[in-house]
């Protein structure tokens, strides 16, 4: 494999699993979806041999139209692969996906490494951990953060759990699609950290909607007042990445608000269990579930504006 260089312009060679001694050059990938389709062709791009398989088959199409290969079963995907990559909506996606009778774990080869970008409960990662282990295969749970932008440009925030050879071996495919990527603890420990990364997100965004509720009601020019705002303490990526869509109420998704109030729905599940009190993440949730119910769950979750403003008689 010849050397080639990554979206972010690092040089790539040839990617050795040290552990293994080996080439790892062949990547199946599970869940072609708005994260995991840009995910997919920037491997492509990296000279990565990609087979992705999606359950509707136009977007394994599109994967092969940028240069990898569609599969038409999750057998086809990774029966062949070094390394797996799996970026699906739930845990029970997970679940069937990699524990199932026609999943990952019965159609991986041993000594793959199966890399789990999903955002699901921290003892459901644990679980498969445990079972990819007595198969033989290697596993680490590395949810991601930076939507669907930060997808295509290679710039994912990555936080990864496992054990320190996996995450060494995986080390040029997370350059490939990441710029943080950050090892935070053994099994679980990934999602334990994307759960307080979405707690946080999603409270940014209830705080910039209900700022822009705020400045509308006492006629401020808003965007010069974000602008203002951005580049003081209160600034964030939030702030910057979702204020305009609010003010123009154009909520095309990036990153579902259904999407969203599951993950919030670990963060309370896990926060329980722990004996946490978390009373900002209760109230964000409640706003989040509104959100679905009244039937904005397919819109980015910065329409969670839309509850804001119709708290406020303004939507």
């Amino acid at each position: 494999m010849t050397p080639t260089t990554t979206r972010t312009g690092r040089p790539r060679t040839e990617n050795l699993d040290e552990e293994k001694g080996t080439s790892m050059t062949k990547v199946g990938f599970v869940g072609l979806g708005i994260m995991g389709g840009p995910m997919a062709a920037n491997l492509v791009e990296a000279g990565y041999e990609v087979t992705g398989y999606n359950r509707s088959s136009a977007k394994a199409e599109k994967l092969a139209a940028e240069g990898g290969k569609a599969a038409g079963s999750i057998a086809e995907a990774v029966s062949a692969a070094d390394v797996i990559v799996t970026m699906l909506p739930d845990s029970p996606d997970v679940e069937s996906a990699v524990l199932g009778e026609d999943g990952v774990l019965a159609n991986a080869r041993e000594g793959a490494l199966l890399i789990d970008c999903s955002t699901i409960r921290p003892e459901v990662s644990r679980e498969v951990a445990e079972q990819t282990q007595r198969r033989g295969v290697r596993a680490l749970d590395a949810p991601v953060s930076g939507g669907e932008q930060g997808a295509i440009d290679g710039a994912l925030s990555i936080m990864v759990g496992g054990g320190s050879e996996a995450f060494a071996a995986a080390g040029e495919v997370f350059d490939v699609v990441g710029k943080t990527v950050v090892h935070v603890g053994p099994a679980g420990s990934g999602q334990t950290v994307k759960a307080a990364n979405q707690l946080i997100v999603a409270g940014n965004i209830a705080l910039v909607a209900e700022a822009l509720v705020f400045l509308e009601k006492h006629g401020v020019d808003t965007e010069s007042a974000f602008r203002v705002l951005g580049g003081g303490l209160a600034g964030s990526k939030v702030l910057d990445a979702k204020n305009k869509g609010m003010r123009e109420r154009t909520f095309e998704p990036g990153f579902r608000i259904e999407l969203h109030h599951k993950d919030l729905g670990i963060v309370q599940s896990a926060a329980r269990e722990s004996g946490v009190s978390a009373p900002l993440s209760g109230l964000v949730a409640q706003l989040m579930e509104a959100a679905v119910a009244q039937g904005d769950g397919s819109l980015d979750h910065s329409g969670l504006f839309k509850q804001i403003a119709k708290l406020n008689g303004t939507e």
